[in-house]
């Protein structure tokens, strides 16, 4: 097979290219605390940071993922999809890094961590090298716009649900308090009545809902 050469001569390996790696944010909402995130330890710098690793040769991103969410936090059975690429050429102190960041959405209790690996409130994420603050952010973003359109859009919470229980959901998630009337005005018109109650402490049984 004739080696490929662009109009100007040169071969695909006279360029320069940066390194690929794959770098996923594992949120999720702990009962009864904050949005959270998945971090794992670095076994060489003892850093915590967000689950990554470099692509290798002849394999695909998603695979790359999976990998490193086995390898590094001891999961399997996550479901990432691809968020965003971070490809500013100085992003990574280690050199010129084009990162494919992933996010994957899960309930807290469908996650099996390994012993390197940790659930930390967002807001104590901060500091965390390679450019992960920035994949946070922007995962975290992507999250909270989810929730102001839709009913726990990612099934964090188990069905059926009160509205009182949706609503905390969406303030854990959103990090603001958000008044009882809007919000059941707003998410009423979204989910489904079962028809059933569930006391929840004293007072009128609360109302069930499904998405």
């Amino acid at each position: 097979m004739t080696e490929y050469r662009d109009a100007s001569g040169k071969r695909l390996a006279d360029y320069p290219r940066p390194s690929v790696a794959v770098d996923t944010a594992v949120l999720t909402v702990p009962v009864g605390g904050p949005l959270s995130v998945l971090q794992v330890r670095d076994q060489v710098d003892g850093d915590w940071r967000l689950p990554g690793t470099f692509v290798h040769e002849g394999e695909r991103l998603a695979d790359a993922v999976l990998r490193s969410l086995r390898a590094k936090a001891g999961m399997t059975g996550l479901a990432p999809r691809q968020l965003h690429v971070f490809d500013e050429p100085g992003r990574d102190s280690r050199g010129w890094v084009l990162s494919v960041a992933h996010l994957d959405v899960v309930p807290a209790a469908s996650l099996s961590l390994g012993d390197d690996a940790r659930l930390v409130p967002v807001g104590d994420a901060a500091g965390m090298v390679h450019g992960h603050d920035d994949i946070l952010g922007f995962a975290v973003a992507q999250l909270r716009a989810d929730h102001r359109g839709a009913p726990d859009p990612h099934g964090l919470l188990p069905s059926p649900f009160t509205m009182s229980a949706l609503r905390g959901l969406h303030e854990a998630v959103l990090g603001e308090r958000l008044l009882p009337d809007s919000f059941r005005r707003a998410m009423v018109p979204m989910v489904t009545a079962t028809g059933k109650r569930a006391a929840e402490g004293p007072g009128k049984p609360a109302a069930l809902y499904v998405r």
